[in-house]
């Protein structure tokens, strides 16, 4: 055991930590000239200005993991062997089984929504998107469940709390958007809201895998128990902005507000069904669509708010200020600068790590400060993903890709 545990020491302590930029001096970006209408601005989506940075949690039961052997807190999560029991495979998985499925579904850019071993909506429309590309029947349980079983035998990972932690979280960051704007960074309020961010699951899960006393107590290199997905490392973003690309630019997005679901697709995916002229009955026969390469859960904006149409891409940043504007929200039309706020990027900004403007003024994807309530609550315009998925946005569309709204 003791060899085993070096083993991985001597490895993963070779991994380098990306350079960090200075928290107190971040890079000076310009306002985005394709202001968004809304991000986050509402009203249930915003805690309320007396609600405490982190609320406490009622006790849960912990998982009870095999004895562990100290990690240095640069390593990446280590996958923990379990011995739950399995679900029937044709059928909504549950336990692990579940975590499982929602974590292969995530890996192949499927986004099933907050990771929480609880599959709903956004997992059943994840598993339809999965066997559409791979020819199966969309409400088939048995291949995707089959294959999450052999691509992730473990399901849970431990994770460190990096120590660079302290430079995205603010305890004390304001609720007042005129408080907001004289910050340098929308930073998280807490550890466990950047370690859930981090593992593409929210604080409620986490307490259930490690408890409320250790989830409400963390601090920089204590170990908890996560989803064992790909992380999203905000801390490598750079405030980078994305150009056209040959092959991106011909794809197309379609935004269904009827489903809350962003699919992509190649420039130019098969058709499925083919009636010859006359035919009055078509029985398909079910075939790979590879034309479909991602989906995800989204919110689309208010309806009086929604631009149904189509648009293209004009510009892709990371890590962008948003543009904070009373009569814009209300109205729709935008108020002199003077009566506006600049509020800084970061995590908990109402359009999150990422922003993707379409043609239409003041229209975008974006990412969003309360990933929980994706596919539940409402922003005032646009259309909000996770930052886990919308930072995924960039290999996958760019300025130039045709983007439908419908």
């Amino acid at each position: 055991m003791t060899r085993l545990v070096s083993f991985f020491i001597l490895t993963f302590c070779t991994l380098a930590l990306a350079q960090q930029p200075d928290p107190s001096t971040p890079p000076v970006r310009t306002v985005l000239r394709a202001l968004p209408l809304g991000g986050d601005d509402d009203i249930n989506s915003l805690p309320h200005p007396e609600e405490p940075a982190v609320r406490p949690v009622p006790p849960a039961v912990p998982v009870s993991p095999a004895a562990l052997p100290a990690i240095p807190y640069s390593t990446p999560a280590l996958p923990m062997q379990s011995a739950s029991l399995l679900s029937p495979l044709d059928v909504k998985p549950t336990g692990e089984d579940a975590v499982r499925l929602q974590i292969f579904l995530d890996e192949a850019k499927f986004g099933p929504g907050v990771i929480d071993g609880k599959p709903g909506r956004f997992t059943e429309l994840a598993v339809q998107s999965w066997n559409e590309v791979n020819g199966y029947p969309v409400d088939d349980w048995v291949a995707a469940n089959t294959a999450a079983r052999k691509a992730v035998t473990n399901p849970l990972a431990t994770a460190v709390v990096p120590d660079f932690v302290d430079e995205w979280v603010d305890k004390s960051l304001p609720y007042k958007y005129s408080q907001q704007a004289k910050r340098k960074r929308m930073s998280y309020r807490s550890y466990a809201e950047f370690m859930s961010e981090r593992y593409h699951c929210d604080v409620p899960f986490l307490v259930e895998l490690n408890g409320s006393s250790k989830v409400n107590n963390l601090k920089p290199h204590d170990t908890l128990i996560v989803p064992n997905v790909t992380p999203f490392h905000i801390e490598n973003l750079t405030g980078a902005a994305f150009k056209a690309d040959d092959a991106m630019s011909q794809r197309h997005a379609v935004v269904d507000t009827k489903i809350n679901q962003v699919r992509i697709f190649e420039a130019a995916p098969a058709a499925l069904i083919v009636a010859e002229p006359g035919v009055t009955e078509i029985n398909p026969v079910a075939r790979p669509n590879r034309g479909l390469i991602a989906s995800f859960p989204i919110t689309p904006g208010q309806p009086k708010f929604i631009k149904f149409g189509t648009w293209e891409v004009s510009n892709s940043v990371e890590l962008p200020y948003w543009r904070y504007d009373q009569k814009l929200l209300s109205t729709g039309k935008r108020s002199a600068d003077s009566e506006s706020l600049n509020i800084p990027p970061g995590p908990n900004s109402p359009v999150g790590i990422f922003w993707c403007g379409l043609s239409k003024p003041g229209i975008g994807l974006h990412g969003t400060s309360s990933p929980e309530t994706i596919g539940r609550a409402r922003s005032a315009g646009c259309i909000r993903l996770a930052n886990w998925d919308a930072v995924r946005l960039p290999t996958l569309i760019c300025p130039g890709t045709t983007v439908e709204i419908r």
